[in-house]
């Protein structure tokens, strides 16, 4: 992205599903323009809606700017990309409607695409509807898989970021059902090389220590309670430290982080999902980020959902959303900076199978 100014990154933030608290974060964390020191936002989605929520919320003292592109924007002011015929779009706080499920759709195509092409140096995505957002378009369960296939990686990484607490997920969208049949040498592998390297390029540290958690209650009780940890889990641990890297467990999932034992660590690797994320947001909910390692580019969300039940009632806070253009922020300025650096020299890049696309990457400085 050398075609960027470096100084300070143009940040694109999808609006996500207008009727929940997509809008309502964004302008709460934008208002009157706080951020413009630290980066360039660009707003995707609609200045109309923006606007019904700025009248909804008597922001009325602060205006956004209206462009067509983000080379159009202005350093100083909150700017606003409209990204379809929004002239008859009326928000309805709170409801589920197919109209705002197709505007998060048009707001995140066109924010990937000028990611994608090097118009911005990050993207912030706002909470969506994983269902009215369905299309023949977008048949994902979430962002994650939508940004692996529109870069080209045959997976990305979900990362849970709050300061020194991250926790990342073998298995991300998948039915509970499933999770076992994920458990292999191979995706376990590529998962932890994957955290590895984002730990060195994204986080900057050098020498990351990662604890993997187990799959089964007390880690497999050594056989008695399901086998995956030991005939999967141990020997890939096994092989990481082998080659000199800091990969420790598996550690039973009940105890791991009520015991505070993560803190010893600079990640977690989880099973999957809900033994990974309810830890997190329990302990990070206001000021969790979901960091989408593995990519070529940088993108980032708030930790939480559309929340239909607090819409458009001024109840949402923005901790979450501020974070995630954050670590944007940190992870982008560092990328560009780092250009120039042989990475060679640094890590040895993930292993990745035929399918898949390398993933380039920086390195960023220790939270």
């Amino acid at each position: 992205m050398s075609e960027l100014p470096s100084d300070k990154p143009l940040i694109g933030i999808t609006l996500g599903d207008y009727n929940g608290i997509g809008p309502e974060v964004i302008l709460k964390a934008l208002e009157g323009n706080q951020l413009a020191k630290l980066c360039t936002p660009v707003i995707y989605g609609s200045l109309r809606v923006l606007n019904q929520y700025r009248n909804l919320f008597e922001m009325k003292d602060w205006t956004l700017h209206g462009i067509q592109r983000p080379e159009q924007a202005n350093p100083k002011l909150t700017n606003v990309i409209t990204c379809w015929h929004d002239h008859q779009t009326e928000i309805q706080p709170g409801k589920v409607t197919p109209e705002a499920g197709q505007g998060s759709l048009s707001s995140l195509k066109r924010a990937v695409e000028d990611l994608k092409t090097g118009k911005l140096h990050a993207v912030v995505t706002g909470p969506i509807n994983k269902d009215n957002i369905q299309s023949a378009e977008f048949k994902f369960p979430g962002h994650t898989e939508f940004l692996a296939e529109s870069f080209e990686v045959q997976e990305a990484l979900m990362f849970m970021v709050s300061g020194d607490l991250r926790v990342g997920v073998l298995s991300g969208h998948i039915p509970v059902k499933d999770v076992p049949a994920w458990v292999t040498t191979e995706k376990l592998t590529a998962k932890i090389e994957q955290m590895l390297y984002s730990l060195k390029n994204d986080f900057g540290i050098k020498k990351p220590r990662l604890a993997v958690l187990g799959l089964n209650p007390h880690a497999g009780e050594n056989g008695l309670l399901g086998s995956e940890e030991i005939d999967t889990i141990i020997p890939v641990l096994k092989n990481f430290r082998e080659k000199g890297n800091l990969v420790v467990g598996p550690f039973p999932a009940d105890g791991f982080f009520a015991a505070g034992t993560y803190k010893q660590y600079d990640a977690v690797l989880a099973m999957y999902h809900d033994q990974g994320l309810i830890p997190f947001k329990t302990l990070a909910f206001n000021e969790g980020v979901n960091f989408t390692a593995g990519l070529s580019a940088v993108r980032t969300s708030p930790d939480h959902g559309t929340a239909y039940n607090i819409a458009g009632k001024n109840q949402a806070e923005p901790g979450s959303l501020l974070q995630a253009i954050y670590l944007a922020c940190d992870v982008a300025k560092y990328r560009t900076s780092s250009q120039e650096i042989d990475k060679n020299a640094l890590i040895t890049k993930p292993q990745q199978s035929e399918s898949q696309h390398p993933a380039k990457s920086g390195k960023q400085r220790q939270n």
